[in-house]
Formats: C-alpha cells, sequence, structure tokens
C-alpha cells in the first residue's frame, strides 16, 4: 500500500457527533473529502439536514439523524440506523463539548455537572456506542477532542479544563484496552481556532492578545487546519498509533519565551 492510499478513506463509514458545526463539520467535510461516507450527527435538526447536505456534495452518502450525547439511545439509534444502511462504522470522531467562564470559588455547581457530563459522560457515551460494532468487525478508529486545557490551566474554566484533562486520560485508558480489539482510540487537541463565537474574545480583548503571544506562529488556526490530523488517525497510516493526543496548536503547547 502506497502512503497516498493508506491516508484514503474510501470505503469508510465515519460518524461524527457534534458534527454539524465548527471543528466538528470542518473534519467531517474532511473525511468525506478523503472518501468516507459521513454522518454528522448533533441536536439540532436542522444543522444535521444541512451538515448531512455539505457531505452529499462531495459526491458521499450520508444519513439525518439528530442525537444528545447526554442520551445514550440517541446515540443508539444513530448506530443502528448507520449500520442498517452502510453495513459497518469504521470511524467514529466525538466533537461535542460546552464550556462557561466564571471563578472558580463560587461556580455554579449545575453549570459545572453540566459541563463535565457534556464533555467528559457524553465522549464515553459515544465511545461506548459506536466501539460496539468495532469489536464485532475486529477494526475500529476512535477520536476524540481534547484542548490545550488536558495539559494546561487557563484562568476561570475549571469545569472545561477538568473535564478535557480526563478526557486525555480517558482516550488513553480506552486505548489500552480497546488496542487488542483492533480499535484504536487516539485524540486531536487543538490550538486556538478563531471563529464566529471567539472573534470578539481574540481580537479584543488582554485574553486574546495573550493567547497570540503564546502561539509562536503568531496566527489564529483555522479549522480546516484540523483535517489533515483527523484523516491521519481515521485511516490506515495510523495503524500503529493508540493513546496519542496530536497538539494542533501552531507551537503553543512547546512555547516557551516568545520574545
Amino acid at each position: 500500500m502506497s502512503v497516498l492510499d493508506s491516508l484514503s478513506l474510501e470505503n469508510r463509514t465515519a460518524v461524527v457527533v457534534g458534527g454539524t458545526s465548527g471543528i466538528g463539520l470542518a473534519i467531517a467535510k474532511g473525511f468525506a473529502d478523503a472518501g468516507a461516507d459521513v454522518i454528522p450527527t448533533s441536536r439540532r435538526e436542522e444543522q444535521v439536514d444541512q451538515a448531512a447536505a455539505e457531505i452529499e456534495a462531495f459526491g458521499r452518502r450520508s444519513l439525518r439523524m439528530t442525537s444528545d450525547v447526554l442520551d445514550r439511545e440517541s446515540l443508539v439509534a444513530v448506530r443502528e440506523k448507520t449500520l442498517e444502511t452502510f453495513g459497518k462504522i469504521d470511524i467514529m470522531l466525538c466533537a461535542a463539548g460546552r464550556t462557561k467562564r466564571g471563578p472558580t470559588i463560587n461556580f455554579p455547581e449545575k453549570d459545572w455537572t453540566a459541563i463535565v457530563e457534556t464533555n467528559l459522560t457524553g465522549t464515553l457515551h459515544a465511545c461506548q456506542v459506536f466501539a460496539e460494532p468495532m469489536f464485532e468487525a475486529g477494526y475500529g478508529r476512535i477520536i476524540n477532542i481534547a484542548s490545550l486545557t488536558t495539559y494546561l490551566g487557563f484562568y476561570e474554566v475549571a469545569a472545561y479544563g477538568a473535564s478535557k484533562a480526563a478526557v486525555g486520560s480517558l482516550t488513553k485508558t480506552l486505548a489500552t484496552e480497546w488496542a487488542p480489539n483492533g480499535v484504536n482510540v487516539n485524540a486531536i487537541a487543538p490550538g486556538v481556532f478563531r471563529t464566529d463565537l471567539n472573534a470578539k474574545l481574540l481580537d479584543s480583548t488582554d485574553r486574546g492578545k495573550e493567547l497570540l503571544m503564546r502561539t509562536p506562529m503568531k496566527r489564529w488556526g483555522k479549522v480546516e487546519e484540523l483535517v489533515g490530523a483527523a484523516v491521519f488517525l481515521a485511516s490506515e497510516a495510523s495503524s500503529f498509533v493508540a493513546g496519542e493526543i496530536i497538539a494542533v496548536d501552531g507551537g503553543f503547547l512547546a512555547s516557551g519565551v516568545n520574545s
């Protein structure tokens, strides 16, 4: 198999949980561009419809099904419909997540619980549900979305940071348990990517200035720049890669003094 062939996702079926906006949508489209049939799923029906249409524009097949990572049965429904339609699930990427900033000293417990439940328990649900048919097939690629906060403490986002540190640990544990079954579990840790939701924060606050200063490439990432790492981890090129967290961060985690 050539290097280029090993990176192809032709004849693969991928489910992207949280795949209808932002990072998830960019990667879902990247999987389709690499040859996979892709099922992008999330809670909002209109976003699912739009994302599926974008997948189909690549000449790939898709489905239109909503899901919520806190509702295991909704994920099971996506799994069963995907298996009924495509016969297999080769790849699952979980990009569902949420955050909220606030001082940890009085951070509301309900917000803490909601963030940890979505980011950590939701990721566990997705991994468990979609690993089952992979175990039966003896093959699978699972990719979680970690964070810079998997490694570093960020001011006033303790719940998010704790949940993403746990996603990193979960990824390594699942890789250890599931690699003998042919299922490779890895993660991607994105750096700072400018989107419509965070543009004001990045462009006009001291926090944004600090984030840019600590990024050696001196620019924000583009969500499309996550696709290469995702396709690698989803493909045969990563056949001996398990339990890794690949940072796509413009050098953020490597940096010390930047001037």
